[in-house]
């Protein structure tokens, strides 16, 4: 198992997300941003897929939302 840093950018360079890779997967806490930087929504991966609470931020970066996402079966 290696995790990594890795970020990803929007088309017009600004940073769209940024987490870590583990194995090629999204996997711990992982952060996405709007155009504008401000922050849109966090929360975690666990082998590419979310899990736990996941929090959207209106534009001001005020959170505005929590999803708890429900267990693969």
């Amino acid at each position: 198992m290696t995790d990594e840093a890795f970020e990803h950018f929007h088309k017009d360079g600004s940073l769209w997300a940024k987490g870590t890779l583990r194995d090629g997967e999204q996997h711990g806490y992982w952060e996405f941003f709007r155009k504008d930087g401000t922050r849109l929504r966090s929360g975690h991966f666990e082998r590419g897929v979310q899990v736990g609470e996941w929090t959207t931020y209106d534009k001001d970066g005020a959170p505005y939302k929590v999803t708890r996402m429900k267990p693969k079966p």
